[in-house]
């Protein structure tokens, strides 16, 4: 019972660093060397682990204010987002940059602007207020931004979007290098007269369109002008694409590979190929764009489509202001560009042999 009683934290609150440091037999300076990233070289590494074992003992955290104002940190980065309420994506993003802050000891903060640039000064004069140790500023579709004011007096990174004055780190999907992933699904599976549906002309669209064409050039196929099909981002525009390739041509004579611009766009071409009478894989192949939750795969066919990294987005962002956070040293307004992943699924199929 005595033993017992020794081990319990003083008082009825929260056990302290004095608390551990009891239980673990040593002085209260040892407990605050290991929790505040000091111990190397001034504590043994046996030291170490019976102070954490003593402090799991008690469920002993530090005290997350206390250690920002030593730090002169208060372990919070602020997130700024166009639309995050309305965004399909965003989710992915946010997740990927939380945890990666979590697994840092930081937080959150995130504000939605709602594509206002008033309100995202404002945000970003706000988050500065409360002295976050650094900002991601995130856009939902790739563009280029204007920078909001305020960004360049902390540790910032954009994330799916490139500053204008091109002054900020940047962390972007690969979409050029993405669209020729999605021509090589279709030249894998011995495709040769292939189109491309959606999308106009942001900055996207024009990638992605580029790397298509990279890959087929890259096997001596050139695309028909006619089979190019800017009609948009929606399932309306790659209905109406579609048709307009498709309908009325012999089959010896239309594409069997159709890359879409987004999933979206690859649902329009799916039902009008169904209007039409055109089996999805056997006569024609479908490729999306983006892997869209809760739609992707629950078309029919379910729809294999080159993935948006999103989540991997937020991850960098994260870590570059964190590690600017850590070295004190703003990182190079360098755009670095993440591979997008192929999901595959039941839309791509052997080229029909005629």
């Amino acid at each position: 019972m005595g033993g017992t009683e020794e081990k319990q934290p003083t008082g009825s609150g929260r056990p302290t660093s004095r608390d551990v440091a009891r239980l673990a037999g040593v002085s209260h300076t040892a407990v605050s060397f290991v929790f505040n990233g000091r111990a190397e070289g001034n504590l043994s590494p046996a030291t170490q682990e019976r102070i954490r074992r003593a402090a799991a003992e008690l469920g002993y955290r530090p005290d997350p204010v206390a250690r920002g104002l030593r730090r002169r940190r208060t372990a919070v980065i602020g997130l700024v987002t166009d639309e995050i309420a309305s965004s399909p994506f965003a989710g992915r993003l946010l997740r990927g940059a939380m945890e990666t802050a979590w697994d840092s000891e930081h937080l959150v903060l995130t504000i939605d602007s709602g594509g206002d640039p008033a309100k995202e000064d404002a945000a970003v004069a706000e988050l500065l207020d409360r002295r976050v140790d650094g900002i991601i500023y995130a856009a939902m579709s790739l563009r280029r931004v204007r920078v909001p004011e305020g960004l360049h007096r902390t540790h910032s990174v954009l994330a799916n979007c490139l500053p204008e004055d091109d002054s900020l780190p940047a962390v972007i999907p690969a979409e050029r290098a993405g669209g020729r992933t999605a021509a090589r699904l279709l030249l894998d599976e011995g495709h040769r007269r292939v189109a491309m549906v959606g999308g106009q002309d942001d900055i996207a669209s024009v990638d992605r369109l580029r790397g298509f064409r990279d890959a087929l050039r890259a096997e001596g196929i050139t695309v028909p002008k006619e089979w190019v099909v800017r009609s948009g981002g929606e399932i309306t525009g790659g209905h109406e694409g579609a048709l307009h390739i498709l309908a009325g041509a012999p089959a010896d004579r239309r594409p069997t590979g159709i890359f879409c611009y987004n999933d979206r766009v690859a649902a329009g071409v799916l039902h009008a190929a169904t209007r039409l009478g055109i089996a999805v894989p056997g006569e024609l192949s479908v490729v999306g764009y983006d892997d869209q939750e809760h739609m992707a795969e629950f078309l029919t066919p379910p729809l294999t489509t080159v993935a948006l990294p999103h989540r991997a987005m937020g991850e960098a962002a994260a870590r570059l202001v964190l590690d600017s956070i850590d070295t004190g040293r703003t990182p190079p307004a360098t755009v670095r560009r993440l591979a997008c992943p192929v999901i595959s699924r039941a839309s791509v199929g052997p080229a029909p042999s005629r």
